[in-house]
């Protein structure tokens, strides 16, 4: 990622965990069942795979016209690698905030240091769950930085112009292009260059 001050970025990345007063529901296995396969990014004939379970099956559960015998159960949770009390999890009730926060071209929050010349984005908004910024990259050779930069959380990387060599601790250096994209685990050492004649401009994207 940046040299950025961590001070500077994650006081507004407090992520709230207040649930209020929840009300006890009877659990919806099959809306659980859905929710859970979901989560795991599987389409009814994936998981009907890794389960061992008919397609047909599965649709029925999901959808509440039949009920799951024990066998069935221990079917998901070995297919699906969970344990049988996520299956009676009730399950998670989602509630729009209404947040918003636009940032206009160049009108983001500046933020230079010696390698990189940053715009902070959606800087009005507190306790995000994610801090989005532009960074023009200064940096030119491995030697500009003293020590892998790392820090806590992932991060999301994607070049918007010219190109850029990513170093990363356990991973041989790449070189990515304008549009070009990566995902990683931001405790791993890491830091980049532009390896174009101009100086790369990308977008970065750190989530706790």
């Amino acid at each position: 990622m940046t040299d950025l001050n961590e001070q500077d970025i994650y006081p507004s990345m407090k992520i709230s965990n207040d649930r209020g007063s929840d009300k006890i529901e009877p659990v919806k296995l099959g809306e659980r069942l859905k929710e859970i396969r979901k989560s795991f990014g599987l389409t009814l004939e994936e998981a009907s795979k890794k389960t061992g379970l008919a397609r047909s099956t599965l649709s029925k559960i999901e959808n509440e016209q039949i009920s799951p015998t024990f066998q069935a159960m221990q079917k998901l949770t070995r297919g699906l690698q969970i344990d049988l009390p996520q299956l009676f999890a009730p399950p998670k009730q989602v509630s729009a905030t209404g947040r918003r926060d636009i940032t206009r071209n160049n009108e983001g929050k500046a933020h230079p240091t010696s390698t990189y010349e940053h715009e902070l984005l959606a800087t009005q908004l507190t306790n995000k769950k994610m801090m989005p910024f532009k960074s023009r990259v200064r940096a030119r050779d491995f030697s500009d930085y003293s020590d892998w930069i790392r820090h806590a959380g992932d991060e999301f990387l994607l070049v918007l112009s010219g190109d850029i060599t990513f170093f990363s601790e356990f991973y041989e250096p790449v070189t990515l292009n304008e549009g070009d994209s990566v995902y990683y685990d931001a405790n791993m050492g890491h830091m980049l260059i532009s390896s174009s004649e101009e100086d790369a401009l990308i977008l970065w994207v750190t989530a706790s």
